[in-house]
């Protein structure tokens, strides 16, 4: 090569060393470029570290800027969990937390137990039964409830509706309620059941007043031959899909949720006079994360907060209906029920037909037997 060339070689005949740092110089943005795309593919490939991505989520939670690479390596963590192909349990939009040993159902816990600084019974200090205050109010809100035609007047021909509010659970449980109870003796004929619960739509999907949710279950009223008017009671299971965090962030949306579902309900059906709530059933064999424990346990005193922090003069009046939770197959002491392996759905969260079947058992003696819906239900 002649010198003054492109490239000058040393007195070795070798190249020179200010044609290797032009060289160097035209290669750095390749180089540059190589080592970006495999730093942003080390974000995209391999195992999440949940803990990162925990990181992650809280920061970005808190309003802090994240990177690019942050952000995607966030997003992926969450798509992973939606889909099934991340550690059961860890995060979807947030961390959740393991199941805790030695879960108490709320009706067996005592005043004096505690669990995250809640002591037991349905209704707080060891109580399964209303205290007085909440007993009389009920009382004079369940003597409202009678026969009604469309227009909402009292009519002895006419109808006392009852709607369930929720997601697939419940809807799963309450249609086989409606079935057994339809078919009982014990209940009067005026009492039209409609099961207004639907897959997928858990109290957040019911939050917005025009909701795809209400204006199913309206389509189901009219199928029914059920005024707006003439629904007086419902059953509502709280759940949201996904819960996670800590306690109290899991009961502050949930109740949250369940205010405005319940506010919704009233604008929609003007005579609601009650609203008996409750709770999900054991996950302690739950896949994925739709709804784990211990956010199904949880979810217990998400009722009990909304009842315990009722305005009383106002409708609809917030009741306990049947509690649903039993520790799996050591049960609870209250009535010895008991949730199997074969109780469940390969998820280990929806029931199955013998699941179902042990919780519209319990709708069905609750609101038939129960002081405080036997009054309107029974004949």
């Amino acid at each position: 090569m002649e010198s003054g060339g492109p490239l000058r070689r040393n007195f070795t005949g070798g190249v020179g060393f200010e044609a290797v740092m032009n060289r160097f110089r035209l290669c750095l943005p390749l180089v540059l470029g190589f080592v970006w795309v495999s730093v942003a593919s080390a974000q995209t490939v391999g195992p999440i570290d949940w803990e990162k991505a925990r990181e992650y989520f809280q920061r970005d939670k808190r309003g802090e800027a994240l990177s690019g690479e942050e952000r995607a390596y966030l997003d992926r963590a969450k798509a992973a969990r939606r889909t099934g192909a991340g550690t059961p349990g860890r995060v979807t939009g947030g961390v959740q937390r393991p199941m805790p040993e030695g879960l108490v159902p709320l009706c067996d816990l005592k005043a004096a137990d505690r669990y995250e600084e809640e002591d037991g019974g349905l209704y707080g200090g060891g109580l399964n039964v209303p205290p007085a205050e909440l007993q009389r109010a009920a009382e004079a809100a369940l003597a409202r409830v009678q026969p009604l035609n469309a227009g909402g007047e009292a009519d002895a021909e006419g109808i006392i509706g009852l709607v369930s509010i929720s997601m697939s659970n419940a809807t799963m449980e309450f249609s086989t309620f409606k079935r057994i109870a339809d078919a009982d003796a014990r209940k009067s004929g005026q009492v039209r059941i409609v099961d207004c619960a639907q897959g997928g739509q858990a109290m957040a999907e019911w939050v917005p007043e025009d909701a795809r949710p209400w204006q199913v279950a309206m389509q189901r009223l009219e199928q029914a031959g059920v005024s707006p008017k003439q629904v007086q009671v419902a059953w509502i299971k709280l759940a949201n899909k996904a819960p996670s965090g800590s306690m109290a962030e899991h009961l502050e949306k949930l109740e949250a949720d369940t205010r405005q579902v319940i506010a919704n309900a009233k604008q929609r059906f003007p005579n609601l006079r009650v609203a008996y709530l409750g709770s999900r059933i054991w996950a302690g064999n739950a896949k994925g994360n739709l709804n784990p424990e211990p956010y199904a346990y949880e979810s217990a005193f998400a009722v009990r907060h909304l009842i315990q922090r009722q305005d009383l003069q106002k409708e609809p009046l917030l009741l306990w209906g049947p509690y649903l939770w039993a520790a799996g197959e050591e049960g609870r002491q209250a009535d010895e029920l008991v949730y199997r392996p074969e109780d469940f759905n390969s998820d280990g969260v929806h029931p199955s037909e013998s699941g179902r079947a042990k919780v519209a058992g319990l709708l069905l003696e609750f609101f038939a037997e129960d002081p405080l819906a036997k009054g309107w239900f029974a004949r």
